[in-house]
């Protein structure tokens, strides 16, 4: 068949029904057809639907933010008086244990912990009072009030009061013992002059006790309070702990009843945004609210614009619930002030134009979507390609441009699939980026060699069991080893060079590096005891008799050194590959593994990088062919880390099923002069 056949019939394949253009000239004459005023309708629906997105959006983050600010503040609250406890606690022991030695009197450790507490409150005005309880028994520094003269006298409150609410507080205290955490607002408490203030109680566990810091919400108070948005922080038991209104705190305004305050409570979610409606007359008819939230609704009514001629409101409301105390953090936004300007100008457009209106956004809807969805999977699939990603489906929704292209674009991710499995998939992803540039580079690498013992003799059954199946059968045995091994070396930031037959080749430091020599040798000689552990679960059902399905034993040499790394072949046919003595040297001390009874060797330049994180035991040194000094070989028992597993060298034998050699038998030199074994 001649080419221009052959693209003849791509053509017609390809053949665009729908064209762009068409779609184009389509939406054109709609807007043109339809009057000016459903265009302004159309953006007043537009900026609705915006201002929605927004209202939401930004309600839910000002929750957010408000949340975190929270969550922050009463964290920070109890690790500050958790802190002063130990040091308080562990002063007092190291202060008396001298005094006794001394004879001094225990006043000593009291103005010690006074200078503690003095510095500890300067450097937090936030906070107003500590005290604490031990099960222990009483000491200097518990039971008692570890009070701010600063704070309370800069507000214009007895210090006497911090004293007297620990005791109406001890039941609280009992239950933090006891292992809870509770917020408590406890503004009215030392709001009982002419001050104002705001404070509330965190009381928690500690190690054999309970303690409780009192703190000022004013922080709190003030960022709740800032924007069109309302928050405040509820405790567990629905109290108002803080809010940007200072009466609801004093007055100590508690929400239980409220239906949407159960629900919340009720509720899995730990942060949610609703749309609700606030029937204001209804919540006296139906609950028995004490006397003191009277107020308090009236705020809220004020706060969300709850008239009186109206029995309900709707408004936005976020809520998220704290890690602290069962406490929640609420945020709302009247509904109808977000949409106040639109709704006007919506209502005198609708009008004139609402026909032509419902018409126009259907129009657009279809044609935006049927270009805009296709072209943004394209893009993200683009994006997933660049990333190496090639496992990519999909699915051509219409006939036209966009429609070909995303066919077109399938076949090409199915292509690049395929191609990755025939070649290094990272080294393959860094040339397409253009990472790795033509030439060769020195690189300071770890090289990595292992081969299947017997791998021949194994082929020979694999036919004697199978006969004209064998070929199939020993791909599959072999691949499903493979699979493995690789999966070890790319866990562990590795690059698998190429297989030899049954052997294996890899490097670390390579096209990619984990930081350095040593911490590519470490992730090198980590690969090689997963492979290990994961031959031995492979090996474990299987039996040295059965021929179709024997157990594996491999050689692994590893060794470290200053190798070139580049692009090697011709214009034709290329790939990234290492050469130079240290991946020589590695090959052979691989083979090595045979004569010396071990499945893991490693070199002294390698040995010296990863010595103080591995066990292991060292050969007899190897006269290399090309080498005027005995090499020295050390054999992997195990990382040093492990509590199970090897030893010794003789356990890792037993446990890989190897034969201990007989060293000073052992003939390294069978089929060419290389090596010798011993120094000399």
């Amino acid at each position: 068949m001649s080419e221009r056949k052959k693209f003849v019939e791509r053509r017609a394949s390809l053949k665009i029904r729908f064209s762009i253009g068409a779609k184009l000239i389509t939406i054109i004459s709609i807007i043109v057809l339809v009057s000016l005023g459903s265009i302004t309708a159309l953006v007043s629906w537009l900026v609705r639907e915006d201002l929605t997105l927004s209202a939401e959006e930004n309600n839910f983050e000002v929750n957010r933010r408000a949340s975190a600010e929270t969550e922050q503040t009463l964290e920070k609250m109890r690790q500050l008086s958790l802190a002063f406890s130990r040091t308080a606690a562990l002063g007092e022991r190291t202060i008396a244990s001298g005094a006794r030695g001394r004879g001094t009197a225990s006043g000593s450790v009291n103005n010690v912990i006074q200078e503690e507490t003095n510095y500890f409150f300067s450097q937090n005005p936030q906070i107003a009072a500590m005290f604490y309880t031990s099960t222990g028994g009483a000491s200097a520094w518990t039971d008692r009030v570890f009070a701010s003269e600063r704070f309370f006298t800069s507000r214009g409150i007895e210090t006497s009061l911090a004293e007297s609410y620990r005791v109406t507080s001890k039941k609280t205290l009992d239950n933090a013992v006891m292992g809870q955490t509770v917020l408590v607002n406890a503004s009215p408490w030392f709001n009982k002059t002419q001050a104002s203030v705001s404070l509330a109680a965190l009381f928690f566990p500690i190690q054999n006790g309970g303690g409780c810091v009192l703190f000022s919400t004013e922080t709190l108070n003030e960022s709740f309070g800032m924007g069109v948005n309302a928050s405040y922080l509820i405790n567990a038991e629905g109290g108002i702990v803080a809010d940007a209104d200072l009466e609801r705190v004093k007055t100590a305004a508690s929400l239980a009843q409220q239906d949407i305050i159960r629900q919340i409570f009720d509720s899995p979610d730990r942060n949610k945004q609703m749309l609700v409606e606030i029937d204001g007359p209804s919540v006296y008819r139906n609950t028995a609210i004490p006397t003191i939230i009277l107020p308090l609704w009236e705020n809220i009514k004020k706060t969300l614009n709850i008239q009186k001629d109206t029995g309900k409101t709707r408004h936005y409301l976020a809520y998220t619930r704290l890690n602290t105390a069962g406490s929640v953090v609420i945020t709302t936004i009247e509904y109808d002030k977000v949409f106040e300007g639109i709704n006007a100008t919506t209502r005198r457009n609708l009008y004139l134009t609402a026909a032509v209106l419902f018409l126009s956004i259907m129009v657009i809807w279809f044609f935006a979507k049927s270009i805009s969805v296709p072209l943004k999977t394209l893009a993200a699939a683009s994006r997933s390609i660049e990333g190496g990603i090639f496992d990519i489906k999909l699915n051509a929704a219409g006939k036209d441009e966009i429609g070909v292209l995303t066919s077109s674009f399938g076949k090409m991710c199915a292509a690049l699939g395929v191609f990755g499995k025939f070649t290094n998939r990272d080294i393959a992803i860094q040339a397409m980026r253009g990472q790795i540039k033509p030439g060769g580079l020195p690189k300071h690498a770890t090289i990595f060699f292992s081969d299947i013992r017997g791998f021949t003799e194994k082929s020979e059954n694999f036919v004697k069991a199978f006969g004209g199946e064998a070929s199939d059968r020993i791909v599959f045995w072999l691949n499903e080893y493979l699979s493995g091994m690789v999966e070890c070396v790319e866990k562990t930031n590795g690059t698998v060079d190429k297989f030899i037959g049954d052997a294996v080749m890899a490097h670390w430091g390579t096209a990619s590096t984990a930081g350095s020599p040593q911490e590519d040798a470490i992730n090198c000689v980590k690969a090689a005891l997963m492979m290990r552990a994961a031959l031995y679960k492979l090996n474990r059902n299987r039996k040295r008799e059965n021929l179709g399905n024997p157990p594996i034993n491999i050689g692994c040499g590893i060794n470290t050194g200053v190798v070139t790394a580049g692009q090697i072949g011709s214009d034709l046919r290329m790939e990234y590959t290492v050469i130079g003595d240290p991946v020589n040297l590695a090959s052979r001390v691989e083979a090595l593994n045979k004569p010396l009874g071990t499945d893991i060797l490693i070199t002294e330049d390698t040995w010296k990088l990863v010595k103080d994180i591995l066990i292991v035991e060292e050969m007899p040194p190897v006269t290399v062919k090309g080498k005027e000094k005995p090499v020295r070989l050390f054999a992997v028992v195990n990382h040093i880390s492990v509590q199970t597993g090897p030893k010794t060298l003789a356990e890792v034998r037993k446990l890989m099923g190897i034969r201990p050699p007989d060293i000073s038998k052992a003939n390294v030199n069978t089929k060419e002069v290389k090596y010798k074994i011993g120094g000399k």
